[in-house]
């Protein structure tokens, strides 16, 4: 059976961390919110949107936001948040969606694809309920850390393996999946979307230095993440 990492049992204090913390405010949300661009307008679905910060923010630039997780908690974590004019569901990304075809100008997906041991089928039903033309914008975990944090480990070898974390003082383990550059690329092309941009972004500016280790403040960017924004 494959192991699945459930966020119900620490929602609260990863949400706490995710709000503030480098990896999360001052690098992923914001290299999400860049290739999104002017949402102003946009119909955008947020898969697997946590409790909602990355919702919120596409709220505030004048989108029109739905989302799903398949936390219960980070859902009603999430619907505090954002409100109730924001639909949010409960839902597993790779199975059916609750939404019709052609309902969405975009979807973004924040760190959430590497939970799948394959992405044929969750890639099929984001671009079914995508407009014709509409992007899906990810973050994954960079395919490097895996070799990098594992050593001797096959970085060509789709392989399940787990970390351990501290979020706001809570343990926690987070299982993923490792898959290769290239298997990403292919799935992305074998669902019928185009990639537009790849991309290894730097850290924010903004970042309080208190937060970024010393051995990063004189560099612009590191390798934590990878992001993509792909069209239909």
């Amino acid at each position: 059976m494959t192991t699945q990492t459930n966020y119900d049992d620490f929602a609260q204090a990863y949400s706490d961390e995710n709000d503030s913390s480098l990896l999360n405010a001052y690098y992923e949300r914001p290299a999400m919110l860049k290739l999104a661009g002017d949402v102003s307008g946009r119909r955008i679905l947020d898969i697997g949107c946590g409790s909602g910060p990355l919702a919120a923010a596409l709220v505030e630039r004048g989108a029109r936001v739905e989302g799903f997780d398949s936390s219960v908690a980070m859902i009603n974590l999430a619907q505090r948040r954002v409100g109730e004019d924001v639909e949010l569901s409960v839902a597993r990304l790779g199975e059916a969606l609750p939404y019709e075809s052609d309902t969405f100008d975009d979807a973004v997906a924040s760190l959430v694809f590497h939970y799948l041991p394959t992405w044929h089928e969750a890639l099929l039903e984001v671009r079914r309920i995508l407009k014709p033309g509409g992007r899906l914008i990810l973050s994954v975990n960079h395919p490097l850390l895996y070799p990098w944090n594992h050593p001797g480990k096959d970085y060509f070898k789709a392989t399940q393996y787990t970390d351990e974390f501290t979020f706001n003082g809570q343990p926690a383990e987070l299982t993923y999946w490792h898959h290769p550059l290239h298997e990403m690329a292919n799935a992305f092309l074998q669902a019928g979307f185009s990639i537009e941009r790849i991309w290894e972004p730097p850290y924010s500016k903004d970042a309080p230095e208190q937060i970024v280790p010393e051995k990063l403040r004189e560099r612009d960017s590191f390798l934590s993440f990878l992001f993509f924004s792909l069209r239909t």
